[in-house]
């Protein structure tokens, strides 16, 4: 048989949870507000995936929120020569620790 190329082909270590780590994460990541302009990195929590999530190609890249969606965000990110917006649910962005420490 050929070798599928599906959405989320070879993303065995990239969507993978420590072992403490597994099952559904806390409730304060839905109660965090972001602001437009926030600085936020793209952590994809595999444990979510109903909503938001971001192709794989975008894990662990670093966007400015532009505006929002719905429940979700909108995340313009720096790809090669180019930018793209992203429509990423709260679960899978978190605030970047350089841009905390400038507020």
């Amino acid at each position: 048989m050929t070798n599928h190329k599906g959405y989320r082909n070879k993303t065995r270590s990239r969507h993978r949870k420590n072992v403490r780590d597994r099952g559904l994460g806390s409730i304060e990541k839905y109660l965090i507000d972001y602001e437009l302009g926030d600085k936020v990195d793209v952590i994809t929590d595999p444990s979510q995936h109903k909503r938001g999530m971001p192709h794989r190609r975008f894990h662990g890249l670093t966007g400015t929120i532009v505006g929002d969606r719905g429940r979700c965000y909108l995340v313009e990110v720096k790809l090669g020569n180019s930018k793209k917006t992203l429509i990423i649910g709260k679960e899978h962005i978190r605030l970047n620790p350089i841009s905390i420490k400038d507020k």
